[in-house]
């Protein structure tokens, strides 16, 4: 059996400005997901870095 080690993720702090309707609606999905509205956009990030064209 494998033994489970929680580990801190390095994350950094960062600022944006973003459109009120856009935020509306990232919130309305993170709320509805269960997620938090930063954790929602890590997602949507990373899901565009591994989708798009190169």
């Amino acid at each position: 059996m494998n033994n489970f080690k929680p580990k801190k993720q390095a994350k950094d702090i960062i600022s944006i400005r973003i459109d009120t309707e856009l935020l509306k609606e990232l919130d309305s999905i993170a709320y509805s997901s269960d997620i938090s509205r930063s954790e929602l956009i890590i997602q949507c990030i990373e899901f565009a870095l591994e989708n798009m064209e190169k």
